[in-house]
């Protein structure tokens, strides 16, 4: 089959990149349609924050017919591409039939684009934006995807790993029933332990304004991972604003807890209702019957899942109990006061973090999906290292 790659440059394209996957996933019971804003904006410069130190296209595959049966996007994130010995770019938003000819065309144009830009290697699947939407490539645990998670097909997996990307780091999704027997002895012992000591507290976002939660949550962040995990450069302010924004439709104050010692913000625990129960019945867009049906699943038809997005503390507080404290806050407050969330979905706990996956354990929380976040080094002279391990050197 002969193909043809096109670079996306008007809205037309935009949009056959945009529901490809409808077409590729019409089969397949598990796929979520994603929401179209939250793919569209993405690629909005007015947007997406990441365009103000950074740059992103968009490339569209073709057969002879001219039918689209590929994308993928590359991008190069210029606050992050230099915290390596050697340059990285991204690419992400991959999807194709199933040829290995017409994924391996798919990879060779992203990497044209990152050279051509002085970029040495390439990471993926990832987003040009936070790690906490639509990053990493499912290798395990196939069924319906936590809220803005990518679902990919099996098949996707030889594609990147015949093609040379390796295994930079893993990320797994975690369950656990919201229960007071899933909490072990340990975590209920460290929460009880660190809170003796009256410099440390837990605050829920029902007690804070919004103001305070992103003052915190911007402290802690750029604390928790801007020096210790790879490929995570510090958060700004407007980038806050964004994630906030984006959430406040969904927020249940009593779902977000921060800790403090002295007053000053040390961890957090960020946590939504799971939407995509929702999402599988508005075919991408909230508006028209969306809103409707948005509404209707939302308020009358509620979920019982909770979602933990983002957990963190700030490097000197790790190890210490904050973590436990925090998530014991929150089971309590689920437990005790009857609140409506049967399960607790955690996304995004990475292999590089070790005290976390621990923590996962003492919870009760089993891992019920893997993904994989590959590299793909341009010069056989670079040195590879997992995440973890490079983690381990500057430790």
């Amino acid at each position: 089959m002969k193909y043809t790659i096109e670079e996306v440059l008007n809205e037309k394209q935009a949009k056959e990149f945009l529901i490809l996957p409808v077409s590729l996933y019409k089969d397949d019971k598990n796929w979520v349609r994603p929401l179209d804003n939250d793919i569209t904006k993405v690629f909005d410069k007015e947007k997406n924050p990441f365009f103000k130190h950074g740059e992103c296209t968009r490339w569209l595959l073709r057969d002879e017919s001219g039918k689209c049966v590929g994308r993928v996007a590359s991008f190069i994130d210029r606050d992050a591409c230099h915290l390596d010995t050697y340059s990285v770019g991204g690419m992400g938003f991959f999807e194709c039939i199933n040829d290995q000819e017409a994924a391996f065309m798919l990879f060779d144009r992203c990497r044209a684009w990152l050279e051509e830009r002085g970029m040495e290697s390439m990471e993926g699947p990832e987003n040009f934006g936070e790690r906490n939407e639509w990053w990493g490539l499912l290798v395990d645990g196939f069924k319906p995807p936590v809220f803005q998670m990518p679902y990919t097909h099996p098949y996707y997996v030889s594609f990147f790993e015949n093609y040379g990307f390796r295994d930079y780091f893993k990320q797994y999704i975690y369950r656990t029933p919201m229960v007071k027997e899933s909490l072990s002895e340990v975590v209920i012992w460290k929460s009880e332990r660190l809170l003796k000591n009256g410099d440390y507290r837990i605050t829920s976002y029902r007690e804070m304004t919004p103001e305070q939660a992103k003052s915190s949550f911007l402290t802690i962040y750029n604390k928790a991972w801007n020096l210790d995990v790879h490929g995570v450069a510090g958060m700004e302010k407007e980038q806050v604003d964004v994630l906030f924004k984006t959430l406040k439709p969904v927020l249940d104050p009593d779902l977000l807890y921060f800790a403090y010692y002295k007053g000053e913000p040390i961890g957090f625990f960020i946590t939504i209702p799971e939407l995509n129960y929702i999402v599988k019945h508005v075919n991408g867009k909230i508006s028209g019957w969306g809103i409707l049906k948005f509404l209707y699943y939302r308020y009358l038809k509620p979920g019982r899942v909770a979602l933990g997005l983002i957990f963190g503390v700030a490097a000197e507080y790790q190890g210490r109990g904050v973590e436990a404290a925090m998530i014991y806050a929150f089971c309590k407050r689920m437990i005790e006061d009857k609140k409506r969330y049967d399960w607790l979905e955690l996304s995004w706990v990475g292999d590089f973090n070790p005290q976390m996956m621990h923590l996962m354990h003492y919870i009760g929380a089993k891992q019920s999906q893997t993904y994989i976040t590959y590299r793909k080094l341009f010069r056989d002279d670079i040195e590879f290292h997992r995440s973890i391990d490079k983690k381990k050197s500057i430790s």
